[in-house]
C-alpha cells in the first residue's frame, strides 16, 4: 500500500498546471500519437481550437520543457514540434486519466 502524500506538500496541483485546459491534453495527445507535427498539421487535427490558443499553449509547453519546437530556415519557415523525453513521462499520466475518464462517463450512465 502507497503512503499517503501529506496534503501540505501536495503537488498534484503543479502537475495539473502544467496540463491543465481544454486543449493542452488534446495537443500532447495529438504529439505522442504522431511524434512529430508542424503547427498547420496540429491546427487540421483541431479545428476547433483558434490559432492564437494553439500559439499559447504551445509556447507554455515548450517553456515547461514539455514539447520541443525545431525551427527549419527556409522559406517559408518550417516549424516542428514533438514531445520532449521529459515531456513523454507524462503519456502514462494522461492515459491513467483517460481511462479513469472513460469510467467515470460510464459510471454517470447508470
Amino acid at each position: 500500500m502507497k503512503t499517503p502524500v501529506n496534503p501540505n506538500q501536495c503537488q498534484v496541483v503543479t502537475a495539473l498546471d502544467m496540463i491543465v485546459g481544454k486543449w493542452k491534453p488534446i495537443i500532447l495527445q495529438h504529439l505522442m500519437a504522431e511524434d512529430t507535427l508542424r503547427f498547420n498539421e496540429l491546427r487540421r487535427r483541431i479545428p476547433d481550437i483558434t490559432q492564437r490558443m494553439l500559439t499559447m499553449h504551445l509556447r507554455e509547453l515548450e517553456e515547461n520543457d514539455i514539447i520541443h519546437r525545431e525551427v527549419y530556415p527556409q522559406v517559408p519557415p518550417k516549424v516542428e514540434y514533438s514531445m520532449t523525453e521529459y515531456g513523454k513521462t507524462l503519456e502514462p499520466i494522461l492515459h491513467a486519466m483517460h481511462e479513469w475518464g472513460m469510467a467515470h462517463l460510464e459510471r454517470m450512465k447508470k
